[in-house]
C-alpha cells in the first residue's frame, strides 16, 4: 500500500479516528462513526501482521497543529512514532517548506496489490464516503503526485525527529 498524504487507515488510533469521524463536516450519528472506527481498526491488521508495507506522508501542519484534543493528539503521534519503527511501515513528514506542494492534492491513499510498488487503485475519503480511482490516466497522475511528494517529504529518521519535538513541545 503506497498512501499519500494524511494519516488515516494504518496509523490512526481509535480515539484520533472516532474524533476526526465524529467532529467531521458530514454530521454522522455515533452508530455509524462507531462502524467507521471498527473499519479502520480493522485494516490495521494486515500491516500489523506484516502481510502488507505501508507508506505515510503526513503534512507537517496536520503535525503541529492538533485537529483534535491535546490529549489525543499526544497520543496518535506516540502511535505515529512508534508504528514508524516497524520494517514494513515508513513515515515521513512533507515540511512547511513544500510549499505549494502541500496543497498539490488533497489526500488520497493509493494501492498496490502486487510486490512490484505500482499503483494499482487510489482512494479518496469525501463527504459521501470514499471514491476509488483505476483508470490508466487518474492511477499515473497519482502515482506522479505521490513520488513528488515522498521526494519532496523528510526522510523517515528526520520525520521521527520533528514529531518528536511537535510532542515534546504539546
Amino acid at each position: 500500500m503506497l498512501p499519500g498524504m494524511g494519516w488515516w487507515i494504518f496509523d490512526e488510533t481509535p480515539a484520533y479516528a472516532e474524533a476526526v469521524i465524529v467532529g467531521g463536516p458530514n454530521c454522522m450519528d455515533p452508530e455509524h462513526a462507531a462502524q467507521l472506527v471498527k473499519v479502520r481498526v480493522a485494516r490495521q491488521a494486515k500491516i500489523e501482521e506484516g502481510g502488507a508495507s505501508y507508506t505515510a506522508i503526513l503534512w507537517e501542519s496536520v503535525v503541529a497543529h492538533p485537529l483534535v484534543s491535546i490529549e489525543i493528539h499526544r497520543e496518535q503521534l506516540a502511535a505515529i512514532l512508534e508504528i514508524g519503527k516497524r520494517k514494513n511501515v515508513t513515515v515521513q513528514v512533507l515540511p512547511l517548506s513544500a510549499g505549494v506542494l502541500a496543497g498539490y492534492s488533497s489526500a488520497f491513499s493509493s494501492f498496490s496489490f502486487d510486490e512490484e510498488p505500482t499503483v494499482e487503485a487510489v482512494a479518496m475519503d469525501n463527504l459521501r464516503g470514499t471514491s476509488v480511482l483505476e483508470g490508466a490516466e487518474d492511477l499515473a497522475a497519482y502515482a506522479n503526485a505521490y513520488d513528488r511528494l515522498r521526494s519532496a517529504a523528510l526522510a523517515p529518521d528526520a520525520s521521527a525527529k520533528l514529531i518528536r519535538g511537535v510532542l515534546r513541545s504539546l
